[in-house]
């Protein structure tokens, strides 16, 4: 069984008081139902299951009056087995997205009290339309990604005491060992090429089989595409798809902004915009804006309408890939698209540890990978897939712009200079 962080969320929620219902969102298949029935069976006398793909007749429980009492006794009758007793019962409302009437029905059940209450569901950004009102101060937020760098570690038996030791040398920034190293390496490009997927990573696990891996991704990706045909309203449905199967594209060039271009030729943010807008509600890609200068705040220096675009499961875009990427990673022969690779899972980890994404560039000649706060000022990231970690960007920035501090990111072992941290790239989940 997969060690997953939000479970201590989970568990910090329940017991904090005044909460109200907890709405878990997330992509598709990235662990959401199976860690909160968990949760649900570790911590409550009785659970009411409800999930609206599973079984779209529950649905109707929501078609009438949305008051607590009509819904708790519209539970009772409808669900079997349901166990509603005060105090000691959750509701799990799963795949919510396909019942908008019971997202509506949160505030109720949270002004209500008699029980705790879980949502959760994928593409909840797509139907808002379909939501009759949003319970606005009624429901508690969580983000749920597939498994970061760290959570990787404990699923291939690494300890989290082996990782609290690799976390002394980040700190210390002391070299270190070579064996440890070198198996942290290897670790970090399995998890490039395997990624997150809860399953995928099982499968993984369990049988170190590459080949099952890469079958496992690209049935989730086909099933990814069936969401835009399920979820994606007309016209919209062809401009999703085109942008979703665009990204491997952009990020085999040099200058990575994303350009509409690439999915059509003359495309348009008019066109393309809203596309891709569905894509990041879906929770597929990420956006990574360009700062108009390198400096605090980010996210008011940042340009709405320049951006890189990555996938969010770095083992997902390398399935996008033709057969023997996997290989090529592994043995470190994938030329120049490897940096692509690397900087899709940079902005993965970042992503995952709850950071927005910046990066800078000025008129195609200096462009520096990420940028994030650190120390209480903007920090640059550089991130090389070689050994040769040589960088006019960096220094650039670092003399003209008034930034203080860089780091970066590459197989190299740790080192620092004055202003600039070299770190191996499995170090950036420390960042």
């Amino acid at each position: 069984m997969l060690k997953r962080k939000i479970y201590d969320d989970l568990v910090q929620w329940k017991a904090r008081a005044g909460k109200q219902c907890l709405l878990v969102k997330g992509a598709r298949q990235v662990g959401k139902t199976f860690i909160i029935a968990l949760f649900a069976r570790e911590n409550y006398r009785h659970v009411a299951l409800l999930n609206f793909v599973q079984n779209p007749g529950y649905r109707a429980i929501f078609d009438g009056d949305l008051d607590a009492d009509t819904l708790v006794k519209q539970i009772s009758l409808r669900v079997p087995g349901a166990s509603l007793v005060p105090g000691e019962t959750l509701i799990f409302l799963d795949e919510i997205q396909d019942c908008p009437r019971a997202r509506a029905a949160l505030k109720f059940l949270a002004q209500d009290k008699r029980f705790d209450v879980i949502a959760s569901g994928s593409m909840l950004g797509i139907n808002y339309k379909d939501v009759p009102s949003y319970p606005v101060g009624y429901v508690d937020h969580l983000e749920m990604h597939s498994l970061d760098f760290e959570e990787f570690l404990w699923a291939s038996g690494v300890t989290p005491g082996s990782v609290a030791d690799v976390k002394a040398y980040y700190e210390t920034k002391k070299p270190v060992p070579t064996a440890m190293h070198e198996r942290m390496m290897q670790l970090f490009k399995e998890y490039i090429v395997v990624g997150g997927m809860p399953r995928v990573v099982n499968e993984f696990v369990s049988t170190c089989n590459f080949a099952n891996v890469l079958k496992m991704q690209r049935s989730i990706i086909s099933d990814y595409t069936d969401d835009i045909a399920k979820y994606a309203d007309g016209a919209e449905k062809a401009k999703v798809r085109a942008c979703f199967l665009s990204i491997p594209k952009h990020l085999s060039k040099d200058y990575k902004k994303f350009q509409y271009s690439i999915v059509e030729r003359g495309g348009s943010a008019r066109k393309f915009g809203g596309s891709l807008m569905w894509l990041y509600d879906a929770g597929i890609i990420n956006f990574c804006h360009n700062l108009a200068i390198p400096a605090l705040p980010l996210e008011g220096n940042a340009k709405s309408d320049a951006f890189k675009v990555y996938m969010c499961d770095t083992g997902l875009l390398m399935a996008m890939l033709e057969d023997g990427s996997q290989e090529d990673i592994i043995d470190g022969h994938l030329g120049i698209y490897k940096g692509a690779i690397y900087e899709n899972i940079i902005a993965d980890i970042f992503t995952k540890a709850g950071r927005r994404l910046y990066y800078f560039e000025q008129d195609g000649r200096l462009e520096i990978d990420f940028f994030i706060r650190k120390n209480k000022t903007a920090t640059a990231i550089e991130v090389k897939s070689a050994d040769n970690t040589k960088s006019k960007s960096m220094e650039a920035v670092l003399d003209k712009y008034g930034v203080r501090q860089g780091i970066k990111l590459s197989m190299k072992n740790v080192g620092a200079k004055e202003r600039i941290t070299s770190l191996p790239l499995y170090m950036a989940m420390f960042l």
